[in-house]
């Protein structure tokens, strides 16, 4: 029996999940298998519809390696898991002779822990564990969380958080859950035999495609034992998160609830001046963590140096101690024990690290009026980490729909380690970029309009003028739109003042409900707008009529006073590079880029994006963010955006009146 093509493999992959075949899509596949084959590195950028998760799993399951596939969202896992792997593999089945596995692995967090559930959590004001079923009262929240968790236990295959539906709150999630150092480890566990996460692992190490997130590849990466099994193939999808998702992994941070819960988990377990000790160390930080301190420490004061240092020492002694005592007495010790051994751990090592004063670590003071203060530290670039541990040993496959910034893929490159495009040399990874399209129609379905006649917005003052524009343009679209503003306290005061002049929109704010709830409202009601911040940039896929504006109040740079991004900026200008550029342009490119992909989502989708901001038109560096945009048609003129947004409301609610006239005539 002859080899089939990959153009055959493909054909059957994409009959079999019901899609269409489109040439971005078969690009893709064979610019994937020649990377793989040939060892070297991709970044691809492959545009919304172009069918990009079997675009890489078709050539990585012909070529027959093991292949982990690294995602940002839970959608998109649970989408590979649950619909494209299974159909895929059965398409494929016949035409390979093979069934190749496949399996989900997160976090250890992420699953149900039998010991916790069974034998109780740690408290921290007592010794020993408590039954979290007994001190819930059962008509709260919290207690029937509990009740239905320990039902679902009965029954759940994978313990996995979020196979349990409806979820359960945080609070709830982490009284039956464990850190991978709060762990007592299977050999030691009386559930061990039994345990979800050991049992995840088992089915990684013998499936050839594992589908795990960037927070674990991160995890893996950064600390010395391997958690994800050996691979050959790294696919990672959504890897304009990948940069932001391994600087979270590896930011420390220090808060005096944090420190004195430690305090609290080891007092029991180590002599009394020990635990003094640590309690005297805990006082004096938090002392100091109450003056207003400013927001990046380029030098760490001196006071709170010692109080680092007292902290770091005192955590040290309490560690030693840990491993040296045993208290019959106090219930469950090892589980109690390897809790409070894991909050004194974190305690020490960033302590340890800020003390330090690397040239490579930034250090800045935070206080939330909701959370409190904060010592953080992250490190000033990811890129030597990823350059060295993500394609040292494997072939690397990078895609999302928005990697190509500033007309290249050079920026992105350079923020994941890469040389540029073509650089050679020893130790230089081998790769190139590719832009495999759309198969949508930029031009003729979208327009990009920017409002060049507002004045220049300032940092936190009141733009009349874009609220007059914003109120305009949603009158135009019958609603029907996205907005997406750069900070919530702009996106609070947008919703505010529109709900008194435009009543008969109904808008929708986040943070007022879920943003599940949120997206399937905006989705359900198309004279209904969406307004908010962050996430609604990234996670709202709503194609059809009930997204035909979105709007961007402006330019979503960085904060000024941002510690890590400002830290950043200076070291590359430190360097001879350009800062604002390579820093704060590139990451407004790639937010900008993501939340103009939400307009455009199906071949019939019609629309305007609408830009707030008159340097998108005006700035020496608006050319470079309007080239990392879709190639929507580009205009100033308000009055001609007004027209099509008209235009573009009447054919759709024409539209609707024939579909509800033709269910009508079907009834």
């Amino acid at each position: 029996m002859t080899k089939p093509s990959l153009s055959e493999l493909l054909h059957a992959a994409v009959t079999a999940v019901g899609g269409t075949e489109r040439p971005g899509q078969a690009a893709m596949a064979d610019a994937v298998a020649e990377a793989i084959d040939d060892g070297s590195h991709l970044l691809v950028q492959a545009g919304t519809g172009t069918g990009k998760s079997l675009g890489y799993l078709v050539p990585a399951l012909a070529h027959g390696e093991k292949v982990v596939v690294a995602t940002a969202t839970l959608a998109l896992q649970r989408q590979l898991v649950e619909r494209d792997l299974p159909r895929t593999v059965d398409a494929l089945h016949p035409l390979l002779r093979r069934r190749p596995d496949f399996a989900m692995l997160k976090g250890r967090s992420n699953y149900l822990c039998l010991h916790r559930l069974h034998e109780g959590a740690p408290q921290d004001e007592e010794e020993g564990l408590f039954d979290v079923f007994e001190s819930a009262a059962p008509t709260s929240r919290l207690g029937q969380d509990l009740l239905r968790v320990r039902d679902w236990a009965d029954e759940t295959e994978t313990g996995d958080r979020d196979d349990l539906t409806p979820g359960v709150s945080d609070r709830a999630w982490s009284q039956v859950s464990v850190s991978s150092r709060e762990c007592l480890g299977a050999s030691k566990c009386a559930y061990g035999a039994e345990c979800f996460a050991e049992a995840a692992r088992e089915r990684a190490k013998l499936a050839e495609v594992i589908v795990t997130n960037h927070a674990l590849l991160a995890i893996d990466a950064i600390e010395g034992a391997p958690v994800l099994p050996q691979h050959e193939v790294l696919i990672v999808d959504e890897a304009h998160e990948l940069v932001s998702r391994v600087t979270g992994v590896a930011t420390g941070e220090l808060t005096p609830g944090q420190v004195n819960r430690a305090v609290r988990r080891a007092a029991k377990l180590v002599n009394e001046k020990i635990a003094d000790q640590l309690q005297t160390a805990a006082e004096g930080f938090e002392r100091l963590m109450e003056l207003a301190l400013p927001g990046r420490l380029e030098e760490i004061p001196e006071d709170l140096g010692y109080a680092l240092m007292a902290l770091r020492d005192a955590a040290r002694a309490v560690i030693s101690a840990l491993g040296a005592t045993r208290d019959q007495s106090v219930q469950d010790e090892d589980a109690v024990r390897k809790q409070a051994l894991a909050a004194v751990e974190t305690i020490h090592d960033v302590s340890e690290r800020i003390t330090q004063g690397s040239e490579y670590d930034v250090v800045w003071y935070e206080r939330h009026d909701r959370f409190g203060a904060s010592l953080r530290v992250a490190p000033l670039s990811v890129s030597g980490l990823l350059r060295e541990k993500l394609f040292a040993e494997r072939s690397v496959v990078l895609t999302s729909a928005t990697l190509k910034i500033g007309g290249d893929f050079n920026g992105v490159g350079a923020s994941l380690g890469l040389a540029p495009e073509g650089a050679e040399g020893e130790g230089v990874p081998r790769w190139k970029g590719v832009d495999v399209g759309s198969p949508f129609d930029y031009p003729k379905q979208g327009i990009l309009y920017v409002a060049r006649h507002l004045a220049r917005p300032a940092r936190d003052g009141e733009r009349g003028d874009m609220l007059d524009e914003l109120t305009e343009l949603i009158q135009a679209a019958g609603g029907r739109t996205l907005g997406l503003f750069s900070s919530m306290r702009a996106a609070q005061a947008a919703a505010e003042e529109l709900r008194t002049r435009i009543p008969e929109y109904p808008i929708l704010l986040q943070g007022e409900e879920t943003l599940g709830e949120l997206i399937k409202n905006f989705a359900a009601d198309p004279q209904t707008c969406l307004f908010g911040t962050l996430s609604l940039w990234q996670g709202v896929d709503v194609p059809g009529a009930s997204c035909q504006l979105v709007v961007m109040d402006k330019i979503p740079f960085p904060r000024p006073d941002d510690p890590l991004m400002s830290a950043r900026q200076r070291a590359v200008e430190e360097a001879g590079g350009n800062g604002f550029m390579s820093v704060a342009a590139t990451h407004a490119a790639l937010l900008m880029a993501q939340g103009a992909g939400r307009l455009v989502r199906a071949t019939g989708d019609r629309g305007v994006v609408a830009v707030l901001d008159q340097r998108l038109a005006t700035a020496r560096y608006g050319s470079f963010l309007r080239a990392s945009l879709p190639d929507f048609w580009y205009t100033v003129d308000g009055n001609q955006v007004r027209r099509s947004l008209a235009a573009i409301d009447a054919a759709a609610k024409e539209a609707a009146a024939k579909e509800a006239a033709a269910k009508a005539d079907g009834a």
